[in-house]
């Protein structure tokens, strides 16, 4: 009797492989759907990033045209990428060493199909990143309109100035002193530029080469001694936005910051008028550079190095 019971308990009832089958599809459907979960929270708190490519929040009506272009160019790549992973995957499972394999597979010299089609897509893929970038870069590029406001940028070692060209007034920085404490910001050379006008950046150096850059304006050029570039922005947002060089430049490049604010065009007005107000009248001299001070050269309208 002893024995008998024993057997029957150690015997499977007929619901329970069903029953265990149920519960793990119940565990991995809750799985998938934690996971699930999770990501749709972290897409949605990171979805602004994902739309802008997790390029820095444009202020300027350039961005959409930056962003859009960044955004095609990776998307065309990815697809790129994965055609070319699923081919080699593909190749590496149907064409795998097998136990009955008795030697090499057929080898072929030439497969004009597949060289005409590894020659021309390729070429084809060039030549519309091409015509984009080449368009966006001439529109980016482009100063034929007439600007409101005219800044020239001088790029010097390790500072900048501004010499506002319209108002016949400028601003000289010096270079930053990078303490670690609070309150350096308010040491850098600050660019000022009203909200929603066209402004001109006439960018010009005294030295070596530098670079002007605004994060948020998702643009920068070079600045080359001799020479004159220019691009158009139209700032569409309020508020201070950090810029640097981004051309190693010599020892301190690091420290080779400034800052723009975008305001109204009232407090710009006003920005403007304590400017004149210090003496800051006419324009920095572009042509002035190191050897000029070490050879004790005099340089007019306030030059600085």
């Amino acid at each position: 009797m002893a024995v008998d019971s024993d057997i029957e308990s150690r015997k499977v009832h007929p619901l329970r492989p069903h029953d265990d089958t149920s519960a793990r599809a119940k565990r991995r459907g809750l799985t998938l759907t934690g996971i699930a979960v999770l990501a749709a929270v972290a897409l949605s708190g990171c979805g602004e990033q994902v739309k802008r490519g997790f390029l820095p929040h444009g202020v300027t009506a350039n961005s959409s045209r930056v962003i859009n272009l960044w955004n095609g160019s990776w998307i065309a790549a990815l697809v790129v990428g994965v055609i070319v992973w699923g081919l080699i995957i593909w190749c590496a499972v149907a064409y795998r060493r097998r136990k009955d394999d008795t030697g090499l597979p057929e080898q072929l010299r030439y497969n004009v199909p597949i060289e005409i089609l590894y020659t021309v897509v390729p070429l084809f893929m060039i030549a519309v990143l091409f015509y984009y970038t080449a368009r966006d870069e001439s529109a980016l590029l482009d100063t034929s309109k007439k600007p409101d406001v005219t800044v020239n940028v001088v790029g010097k070692q390790w500072s900048w100035d501004f010499n506002y060209v319209d108002a016949q007034t400028y601003e000289a920085g010096t270079q930053a002193e990078l303490t670690g404490q609070p309150g350096v910001e308010a040491t850098l050379p600050t660019l000022y530029l009203p909200v929603n006008k066209r402004v001109q950046f006439d960018l010009t150096a005294r030295d070596v080469i530098h670079s002007f850059w605004v994060p948020q304006f998702l643009q920068k050029l070079d600045m080359i001694p001799g020479r004159v570039n220019k691009f158009q922005i139209i700032p569409t947002e309020k508020g201070t936005f950090q810029g640097k060089c981004a051309e190693l430049c010599g020892a301190y490049h690091s420290q080779m910051l400034f800052q723009v604010k975008v305001v109204s065009q009232q407090e710009y007005d006003a920005h403007i008028a304590e400017l004149k107000a210090r003496g800051n009248n006419g324009q920095l001299d572009n042509t002035l550079n190191r050897e000029h001070l070490e050879q004790g050269q005099n340089v007019s309208n306030g030059g600085s190095n």
